[in-house]
């Protein structure tokens, strides 16, 4: 019986057209019509292909659609995706019982006849005339095999399934005509073969294999004979006889291919018999498909590889070709991603905030000089059921490749970015600002890379406390996150500047849109993602080599073929000093600035804290020479008034949220839980530049070109009030910015 795609049989139009076919094909093989070089006699038998057109290389080895799976860097079982559960299996590896069952039951005289079997086409013809319906159809399971191929090729598109499929004259010719051609070139055993791994059997399992180890948690080879015959009954309507719906229907067709198997001998009546008195036991295995099944909380990370493949040119140089090799599957992907730091991530992000919070934390992690991620944590669990709590939304990447639509503020974290741009035009990290708490400064001298002004207004800002009036250097305010130092830094360096080695160090917008250039970028006013900042900073930890990130380190075909992979893109953003400086300067954030709740007490660390305006989003941004982690907290859903002031997260009340106080701790608990004890490689250590003590006159460094008068304590205010000598610009006092503001 031909192999249908769900049960219920025939509906009484689709029994006549069936009839219909049956017969005037039946009719056109018994006069030879239609088929070039092949009477009637020569179809029953072996046939000949003399005339015909060469066979498509699609019906000798069928593209079949299989598992892929998606492996840690360790080689461990992320995720198993697929399009159809399939595992190819050569015909030795299938047990005897249930090629024999098959055969039975679809096509007894298959080893007889040829393409066609003229026996059974009269027989049909005749029973289903009495009948005067369908009782009995005429394809052998040659016709069958290659009516599968069809099927297969269509995928799940409607359309391409119901020609595939449809009742017409012209399809059966033309599905004969390559069966003769099929019977010649491959042979029995192989149409066998290819058939039990093309064929559906329900729960959607295809193929032999698949459903074995669906049904009954074993391989095909393995199958009893009571086994065999219950799959060989599904093939012909896998929904009618699904033994996990319906266990009554499903014992009772087993029972007719048992028997069936005694009437052609292929088993005696006693075995029969007996395995008919055996009651079915089933060992279902739920199907797990798809990144949703991914260990470790590694969904997100399941879903960019995913989306890499669907995207990169690499893979494909069109969408459609992409997507055809992800549908084909069969593909074996050893990923970047390292168990250790997933499961460290997984732990970090779900440590300090519940799936069910107001907000969402995002950990990323990437090793810098290679640009391996090695983690994709997120609070909330990967899924699809917003009940739940679950979310298919990455938080740590771009909108391309599944993440918010613009990415999220990202505070002072960008001010690193700055001061290496200042650092690269020659400004020492001894330079002094002395300002008040509040500044305003006018928008026409900061310039485009067009050079246009960037505005005629005034732009005003301010630090976050009252008592932040003062002087200070480079290192003091980067550990202090100091507004309006900063701002000045960016007059001084020049916007474009900035601008340029933000791009130069990867940092993207999560739309993919140019990075504006406006004077606010460099107090985190433009948006980002974890993503790309994590790579940002493992760029100053791999001494200002910048490497793009990358998820997949191999890939191999089902034939075992090798396909080339997306390499990492390594250049130079800074000169190594110009990195050296900054990891110094950094590590003064975690030893004794905003960031020591995240300090690491037994190795090297830097990093840099970040919140913006009105709390909305928090980060810490952080890393080792060997690791470099970016940690978001923030609103995820889009509530504009979710903003992180007397909230509560993860069960603890947060007065304010800081990117010291939250995003920090979660920081180091993703770092302690991915690094080794005994691995703890140092920075390359540098003398920084400081500026003078006005308060005992000590002097702390080097002034380089930007030698102050008087300046106050590097990092603190003079007792509150603006330093003892005239400021570099001198400002009135301001009010609170629409930007961004940050500690």
């Amino acid at each position: 019986m031909p192999k249908k795609r769900s049960g219920g049989g025939l509906t009484g139009t689709q029994q006549a057209a069936k009839f219909l076919g049956v017969s005037v094909l039946s009719g056109a093989v018994l006069a030879g019509i239609a088929l070039p070089a092949a009477g009637a006699l020569g179809l029953a038998a072996k046939g000949t292909v003399e005339g015909f057109d060469e066979i498509p290389s699609n019906l000798k080895t069928p593209p079949l659609s299989q598992r892929t799976k998606i492996l840690d860097s360790s080689g461990g079982l992320i995720a198993t995706v697929y399009s159809r559960d399939r595992t190819v299996v050569p015909i030795e590896k299938i047990s005897p019982y249930m090629q024999k069952a098959i055969v039975a039951i679809e096509d007894g005289r298959f080893y007889e006849h040829g393409a066609v079997d003229l026996k059974g086409v009269l027989r049909a013809i005749n029973r289903n005339a009495q009948s005067g319906g369908v009782s009995e159809g005429a394809s052998t399971l040659t016709q069958q095999y290659v009516k599968n191929v069809f099927v297969e090729e269509a995928g799940d598109d409607p359309e391409k399934v119901a020609q595939a499929t449809q009742q017409t004259i012209g399809r059966k010719i033309r599905e004969l005509k390559f069966a003769i051609q099929v019977e010649e070139e491959l042979g029995k055993k192989k149409i066998l073969e290819n058939y039990l791994n093309i064929t559906f059997f329900g729960q959607q399992a295809y193929g032999v294999e698949a459903a074995s180890q669906r049904y009954f948690s074993k391989h095909a080879a393995d199958l009893t004979l009571g086994e065999a015959a219950m799959m060989a009954g599904l093939v012909q309507s896998p929904s009618r006889y699904d033994p996990v719906n319906d266990l009554q229907e499903a014992t009772k067709r087993r029972n007719v291919v048992l028997q069936r198997m005694a009437d052609v001998k292929d088993i005696s009546q006693a075995e029969a018999d007996k395995a008919k008195a055996t009651p079915l036991k089933l060992k279902v295995k739920a199907p797990k498909n798809g990144c949703i099944t991914a260990v470790n909380g590694a969904g997100f990370f399941c879903d960019y590889v995913r989306k890499t493949i669907l995207s990169d040119p690499v893979f494909g140089k069109t969408a459609e070709e992409r997507q055809k090799l992800w549908n084909l599957g069969g593909l074996t992907i050893k990923t970047t991603l390292s168990p250790r730091a997933q499961a460290a991530a997984n732990e970090a992000a779900i440590a300090k905030v519940n799936k069910d919070d107001p907000v969402a934390t995002s950990v990323v992690q990437v090793q810098p000089g290679t640009g391996k991620i090695l983690s994709m944590g997120q609070s909330r669990p990967y899924g699809l059921d917003p009940k739940k709590h679950e979310t298919t939304l990455n938080l740590a990447v771009s909108n391309r490749m599944g993440g918010s639509t613009y990415g999220f503020q990202v505070g002072s974290t960008f001010k690193p970015i700055t001061a290496a741009a200042a650092l690269e035009k020659g400004i020492s990290p001894a330079q002094t600002y002395t300002t008040p708490w509040k500044i305003e400064l006018d928008k026409s001298s900061f310039r485009t890379c067009k050079g246009a002004p960037t505005g005629s207004d005034k732009w005003e800002l301010q630090n976050e406390l009252e008592s932040e009036a003062g002087t200070w250097d480079m290192t003091g305010a980067l550990g202090k996150s100091i507004n309006t130092y900063f701002a000045l830094l960016e007059q001084q360096a020049g916007l474009c500047e900035t601008i340029q080695m933000a791009k130069k160090l990867g940092y993207e917008r999560g739309d993919g849109r140019p990075i504006e250039e406006n004077a606010s970028i460099t107090l985190g006013g433009e948006v980002s993602t974890p993503l790309s900042m994590a790579s940002v900073y493992a760029t100053f930890a791999n001494r200002g080599l910048y490497c793009t990130p990358v998820a997949i380190e191999s890939v191999k075909a089902a034939n075992g073929d090798k396909l080339n992979v997306p390499q990492t893109k390594c250049s130079r953003a800074m000169n190594d000093r110009t990195a050296d400086t900054i990891n110094q300067m950094l590590k003064g954030v975690v030893e004794d600035g905003t960031g020591t709740k995240a300090g690491l007490d037994d190795r090297d660390n830097a990093g840099k804290t970040g919140t913006t305006n009105d709390r909305m989003d928090a980060w810490f941004v952080g890393y080792t020479p060997n690791l470099s982690t970016a940690v978001w907290v923030g609103d995820d859903i889009g509530k504009k008034d979710t903003s992180m002031f007397k909230i509560t997260i993860g069960g603890e009340y947060y007065d304010k949220v800081c990117g010291g106080c939250l995003p920090g701790p979660i920081w180091k608990i993703a770092m302690r839980g991915a690094l080794d004890a005994d691995q703890t490689p140092s920075f390359v250590p540098v003398a920084v530049p400081r500026a003078e003590n006005p308060a005992d006159k000590e002097k702390v460094g080097d002034q380089g070109p930007n030698k102050p008068g008087k300046p106050a304590k590097p990092g603190k205010p003079n007792d509150g009030k603006p330093g003892d000598r005239k400021p570099n610009n001198p400002f009135p006092g301001i009010s609170f910015p629409p930007g961004i503001f940050d500690r």
